[in-house]
């Protein structure tokens, strides 16, 4: 099949096929007579991988690694739980993170009410955030 017709069947762009063969995750396509990029049907399910891979939060690195091994002809499986595990200690240390962040601005709204922009001294810039809290 030609570009566009594997871009319609996999749901992205020409450019998007085209951008995953230069990064490696694609094969550089056969061409025909006419000049025109010809892609199997094993492409396909390239591109199916690439989209899940993405969506599991790898990146184009990591997919690239997994395709690397896979067209070595080594069962690339641990690789991927390897990642994946990675991944999931990353995304939960987020997260925490993101869990404190939320405390934070929820005490400062909080406290927000409680002040008067009359109050707010030239020096503060912004009472809400200098203001020390009351629970410290």
């Amino acid at each position: 099949m030609l570009i566009g017709e594997l871009a319609d069947v996999a749901g992205m762009t020409s450019q998007a096929i085209r951008f995953y063969e230069r990064k490696g995750l694609l094969p550089v396509a056969d061409r025909g007579a006419n000049g025109y990029r010809v892609y199997d049907e094993s492409m396909l399910t390239r591109l199916r991988f690439i989209t899940v891979a993405q969506a599991a939060g790898l990146t184009l690195s990591e997919i690239r690694s997994i395709i690397d091994l896979r067209d070595d002809g080594t069962v690339p499986c641990a690789h991927v739980v390897a990642l994946i595990d990675a991944k999931l200690t990353d995304v939960r240390a987020r997260i925490r993170h993101l869990a404190a962040m939320q405390g934070e601005l929820e005490a400062l709204l909080e406290d927000s009410h409680l002040l008067d922009p009359a109050d707010c001294a030239d020096d503060d810039i912004c009472h809400v955030l200098t203001r020390p809290s009351q629970d410290t």
